[in-house]
């Protein structure tokens, strides 16, 4: 079974690709043969990550800054697959969520996506590839004390399905939904909101999803590589939950 779900010398660029998520799916992307461009704020940490992978390559981005993006596309000469993962949180309802800090998420959450995948599309388009957006549970159902991250994801599903409705024969995009995943990400919340309390706000995480567990980085960058694959290329313009059952009642 191991011809299946190959990526071979498909050509990808991960968002945020340095930690978390980004990283696991830049090493499932590697393994299937694929060539990775880690795109990543933090320079020195996607190199790290490069340096460890085979047919991987560091690439320094600010996903919130159209000068960047550019700087970074000018080096690139031909695009199969685009992750669009890169993103932030923030804890509060709407009476608790400046006008700054909303700005921000939108900001990094879906401007971001929009800078990425505008500037990505002509290669895309050449190659007839491939994007994944990585939404979030939150793009579907109200999470409580996430009103500026639930706008946020529920843009991305919004763009998501609009551009499988406008190049529906041209490539193929798609949203994962993941639940709440074992990453930095999720200990940095721990960290600043809940360092006195960090365990039972964690079991409290990992009661909101049935199967009893949180995410790994690996479960969702597995998804990931499916839905880039030919196996998969009857699959756009979906919303696929991976979320331990969080959302099927």
């Amino acid at each position: 079974m191991t011809d299946i779900f190959r990526l071979e010398n498909k050509i990808a660029l991960v968002t945020g690709g340095a930690s978390g998520i980004g990283a696991a799916t830049a090493r499932e992307l590697t393994r299937a043969g694929a060539h990775v461009l880690i795109a990543d704020l933090n320079l020195a940490a996607a190199e790290s990550l490069a340096a460890e992978l085979p047919n991987a390559k560091a690439v320094a981005m600010d996903v919130t800054d159209s000068a960047s993006i550019a700087a970074a596309f000018a080096g690139i000469a031909h695009l199969d697959i685009l992750i669009n993962n890169a993103g932030i949180g923030l804890v509060g309802d709407i009476t608790h969520t400046s006008e700054e800090d909303f700005a921000r998420v939108m900001q990094v959450n879906v401007h971001s996506v929009f800078l990425v995948t505008q500037a990505a599309f002509p290669l895309l388009l050449a190659s007839r590839g491939s994007i994944v957006n990585i939404g979030s549970v939150a793009s579907v159902v109200g999470v409580k004390q996430r009103f500026a991250y639930c706008a946020s994801k529920g843009a991305v599903l919004a763009m998501t399905r609009q551009i499988a409705v406008d190049y529906p024969k041209e490539l193929r995009i798609n949203c994962i939904a993941p639940g709440t995943v074992q990453t930095p990400f999720v200990e940095g919340y721990l960290d600043k909101y809940h360092a006195h309390e960090k365990e039972k706000i964690r079991a409290e995480l990992v009661a909101r999803q049935p199967i009893g567990r949180l995410g790994t980085p690996e479960d969702i960058a597995t998804l990931v590589r499916y839905l880039c694959s030919r196996e998969a290329e009857f699959i756009n313009g979906a919303l696929i939950p991976i979320d331990g059952g969080w959302t099927a009642a």
